[in-house]
């Protein structure tokens, strides 16, 4: 027997809210990633590692905000608690993958697309793994051609947004791209959902253990969201990166200390007056 799936349980309130929060994740990685780019002085596996697990909170956040929506009329969802976490890690470590390889060799022809494969893939990893740690009395299967879409999704999705984090400089430019990069995500998700179909068992209540959505997911969610909202408190107390000096507009070689050439002039000719 088919069950019935509904994936917007509580209407645009879930959709919306895991948008944000893939939005906010991607928003952070960028500046942290910026941040680690456009100054040789900072510490640059600290600010790309920060910029990873924000992107990886971000998008794993959104998943399970999303599926909060996502239910059986025929059967309850309960969730293993252990995959769940381990869907966490997998996300924050593909992530890194991806940005520690852009964060060092670049957006050339060969790292760039390598990174946005391994970080692609490993993001759907994550998806189907957090699918995989549902429990409900039915068993879960997925039209192959629509799996396959997704996972085309995320690649592309991935490489577009490691492309941003070493490509795109500017405060305003980067919030755009975080936003371009939650409809990646938010639409690589809901593709892999549309692949979902359920067959119920025959037994009415069948034995299957786990942790509901509410005592599960909203807990566990409270640690990246919190996390994201230190990362903020961060990013945003670094003036580099929100009101910025220029840095990435100067021609290269150019330090910050050195003043434009007009002034140097001048102040060069009054040395000479004096002395």
């Amino acid at each position: 027997m088919e069950g019935t799936i509904d994936g917007f349980r509580y209407g645009a309130v879930t959709p919306v809210a895991s948008y944000v929060m893939a939005c906010l994740g991607g928003a952070l990685g960028l500046r942290c990633i910026v941040r680690s780019l456009i100054n040789a002085d900072s510490w640059k596996p600290g600010w790309l590692a920060l910029g990873a697990t924000s992107i990886g909170c971000g998008i794993w956040t959104m998943h399970f905000i999303a599926m909060i929506g996502f239910q059986v009329e025929e059967t309850r969802i309960r969730y293993d608690a252990v995959l769940t976490v381990l869907s966490l890690v997998v996300a924050i470590l593909v992530v890194g993958i991806g940005v520690f390889l852009v964060g060092y060799r670049g957006a050339g022809a060969g790292s760039l697309p390598l990174a946005g494969a391994v970080t692609g893939l490993g993001v759907a990893a994550m998806h189907y793994l957090g699918m995989a740690a549902m429990r409900l009395n039915a068993d879960v299967g997925y039209d192959g051609f629509t799996v396959t879409l997704s996972l085309l999704i995320a690649i592309a999705a991935a490489t577009a947004a490691l492309w941003a984090a070493v490509s795109v400089r500017g405060f305003t430019t980067s919030l755009g791209a975080s936003l371009v990069m939650g409809v990646a995500v938010s639409g690589m998700h809901y593709t892999a959902m549309a692949a979902v179909d359920v067959h119920l068992h025959d037994s009415a209540a069948g034995p299957w253990s786990g942790d509901s959505p509410t005592s599960l997911l909203l807990p566990m969610l409270l640690g990246p969201v919190v996390f994201l909202l230190l990362a903020g408190v961060v990013v945003m107390s670094d003036p580099l990166l929100v009101l910025g000096n220029g840095e990435w507009n100067r021609p290269a070689g150019q330090t910050a200390k050195e003043p434009a050439s007009p002034d140097r002039g001048s102040n060069s000719g009054a040395r000479k007056a004096r002395y």
